[in-house]
């Protein structure tokens, strides 16, 4: 009885989720505008439109992306200074290796 009533559950839910139609959503990046058009199965369409961000709203985006390009350019940094210590610490070790030798010889 029980997994009879979760089929019906699941065919009477993805009838719903069919009968709403395509839904298309536009965004515009630079704005923040959205736009959604939903086509209907009985030939209706319908359009929601949201206007892009408020001032307080641009500000957080752009000091959102600008913290995402300086921790992008901080990795750089770090993942390239520890290259040139790794190379750094081989020639070093390298010289002492062959001086070791050098004073067993």
């Amino acid at each position: 009885m029980k997994k009879i009533l979760l089929l019906a559950a699941a065919v009477v839910f993805s009838t719903a989720a069919f009968a709403q139609g395509d839904k298309t959503t536009v965004r515009d990046e630079t704005t923040g505008a959205k736009t959604t058009v939903t086509e209907r199965d009985n030939g209706t369409v319908k359009v929601e439109s949201r206007s892009g961000r408020t001032k307080a709203g641009q500000k957080a985006y752009n000091t959102k992306q600008d913290v995402k390009y300086a921790g992008k350019k901080t990795g750089t940094a770090v993942e390239k200074g520890a290259k040139k210590t790794g190379q750094v610490v081989k020639k070093g070790a390298k010289a002492v290796k062959n001086k070791a030798e050098d004073v067993v010889d």
